[in-house]
Formats: structure tokens, C-alpha cells, sequence
């Protein structure tokens, strides 16, 4: 009774950390989620199926100026990419709150587990379907869920995943260009990089390195690997295979064991090195020098443009195409 008390009250902690850099404080939050499942199992749910896992969708209210069958619309779409991604949604059970709130924008969401994953997502109440078509928040908090939760000085992947995978699962999904997807990365991964006084990713948890560290460390190990393993697999393929040799995030691991898993199912050492060398130390990859490998062309103003023939151009083109069913998964 004691280890699963401390368990609950950790992770509550961390998806409470997590919401208060995505979103502004709301009540739902106030008691560490409590409250959340309180709503959900008051409200009445709407069941998606989705490549066999179901999907429960309850509305804190009707407050919207879009009818609920485009917002469930929104959610289908968003859990087929993460199901593209992950050769089928992460869990097969999975909750998921709707809350209006002033605006036209995704505010912001959290993501718990402690009584089975479900997340909690703020949808301005004059929001359109161009705005829920260029949402990010909703993949980024169904991600969530594949990964077991980590100790606490590791958010940093927990939430470096979220932010690398969601944009990828929107590509292959068909719902993203490769400009798109670059774009953001060229604009965002800067921001992870190590500023003065950083000692590694472990021990420095501002909100870029947090986030932006974290997705750096993702696209540096997605390379390697595919390039290690002649292209046989890459970070798609690990964390496949950590999500199905799981419950997601209903477990909890430590990094050690993650990581190890992910190495097992690509054949490589990538997750465990790079692990070694970014979590105490302040490591500055070239990024410049990356974009040209990769065939990257930055553009002042627009989306990049891209050369085919770079050297890593076929493992850039790989990123954001999509895997046959089946790849590494577990026997």
C-alpha cells in the first residue's frame, strides 16, 4: 500500500509539471487530477474505435461552435496517426476530456494514468476546423501514453518523445507535409540546445531542454540508428517495441530498462551511448551541420526547401514516411 501510494503521488507530481508549461492553471487540475477522473466517470462518453483500441470522449459541456461529430472527427484523426506511428494505439483503453474554454485555439492538455490513461484537453469554444486541422496538443497528449513513466529528472524524455513523434505520426498519417514537419524542427530544435550553466539533460529542466532538449535528443538517436542499422529501423521501431513489451504509461520503468528496449528491437547501442554522453553533461550537437547532411535547407520566411542529394537526404525522406504494420513487433 505504500509503494503504490508514493507511485500515485509521482506521478501526479510529473503530469502536474507537464500541464502547467502547456497550459494555463484551470480547475479541473487544482487536486492533481483527481477531479479529472471524477468528471469522466460522471459524464457521458462517446466510444471511437480505433484500430482496435477504444476511445472514451466526454464533453464538459456543449459550449462549442462546432457540433461534437467534428470534434470526435478531431480525436479519430489524431488517434490514427498515433496508431500509424505505433503500428496501433498505444493502450486499448484510453480516456480523453473535452473542456471548452474562451478563444479559438487547443489550449493546452495533460495526460495522467494512475487510474488508467486519460487526458484532459482545452478546446476554445469558437475553435474552427482549420484550427483543430493544424492542432498539435491532441497527438502530442495521445503519445503519452505509449511510453511507461519515468523517474522524475527524466521528464525530459517523456516529453522530448511527445514533441518529436507528433508531428512525424501527423506525416505519415498523411497529415503533414515533410516541409511542415521541418519547419518546425529547424525552428524548434535550437531551442533545445544547452545554454550557460546547463549540466545535462538529467539535471537541467528548464522548459526548452525539457521539451526541445528532449526532441533534439529523439532526432539525433532516429539518425544513428538508421544509420547504424542500414535503414532497417529507427527510433519508430524502438519505441514500438517498448510499447508493446509494456502498458505504457500504466507501467513504470526505470530509463535504464526504456532504453534498453529500444536498443534490443533495432539491433544497436544508440539509445544507451547517447543516453551516456547527454544526461550529466552539456553536449552541442552542430545542428547547421546536420540540416546539410540531412538535406535541410533553411529559408528565411518559408517552409525549407530540401537536397536530394545530401548525403543523409534518404534518411531524412525515411523520417516521415510511413512503416508497413508488423515492424520489430513483439512475438
Amino acid at each position: 500500500m505504500v509503494a503504490v501510494t508514493a507511485v500515485t503521488l509521482r506521478r501526479t507530481l510529473r503530469a502536474l509539471l507537464c500541464c502547467l508549461v502547456l497550459a494555463p492553471v484551470a480547475p479541473l487540475r487544482a487536486d492533481g487530477g483527481a477531479n479529472l477522473y471524477a468528471a469522466l466517470e460522471r459524464l457521458p462518453a462517446t466510444p471511437v474505435e480505433v484500430r482496435g483500441a477504444t476511445l472514451r470522449v466526454a464533453f464538459a459541456d456543449d459550449g462549442f461552435d462546432l457540433p461534437r461529430a467534428r470534434l470526435l472527427d478531431w480525436v479519430r484523426r489524431g488517434a490514427e496517426a498515433v496508431a500509424v506511428y505505433y503500428d496501433g494505439f498505444p493502450v486499448r483503453d484510453y480516456r480523453l476530456l473535452i473542456e471548452p474554454v474562451d478563444g479559438r485555439r487547443v489550449a493546452g492538455g495533460t495526460t495522467w494514468a494512475w487510474r488508467g490513461p486519460a487526458s484532459r484537453v482545452s478546446v476554445g469554444r469558437m475553435a474552427d476546423e482549420a484550427v483543430l486541422a493544424h492542432d498539435w496538443v491532441l497527438v502530442h497528449e495521445m503519445v503519452h501514453t505509449a511510453l511507461p513513466l519515468l523517474d522524475r529528472r527524466h521528464h525530459w524524455l517523456e516529453e522530448g518523445i511527445a514533441s518529436y513523434v507528433e508531428p512525424l505520426a501527423r506525416a505519415q498519417a498523411g497529415q503533414l507535409s515533410e516541409a511542415q514537419v521541418w519547419a518546425q524542427f529547424v525552428g524548434g530544435m535550437p531551442l533545445g540546445l544547452p545554454q550557460d550553466g546547463d549540466e545535462g539533460l538529467d539535471r537541467t529542466h528548464t522548459w526548452a531542454r525539457t521539451y526541445w532538449g528532449g526532441a533534439l535528443f529523439c532526432l539525433l538517436a532516429d539518425v544513428a540508428i538508421r544509420e547504424e542499422s542500414g535503414g532497417r529501423a529507427g527510433l519508430r521501431e524502438a519505441l514500438r517495441a517498448i510499447a508493446k513489451d509494456s502498458r505504457g504509461m500504466a507501467d513504470e520503468w526505470p530509463i535504464e530498462r526504456v532504453l534498453a528496449a529500444g536498443d534490443a528491437a533495432t539491433g544497436t547501442g544508440v539509445l544507451t551511448r547517447l543516453y551516456a554522453t547527454h544526461a550529466s553533461a552539456a553536449v552541442s550537437p552542430d545542428l547547421p551541420a546536420l540540416w546539410r547532411a540531412l538535406g535541410v535547407v533553411a529559408q528565411e520566411s518559408a517552409e525549407p526547401r530540401f537536397d536530394d542529394s545530401a548525403p543523409l537526404a534518404a534518411i531524412r525522406r525515411s523520417l516521415t514516411a510511413s512503416a508497413p504494420a508488423g515492424v520489430l513487433s513483439r512475438p
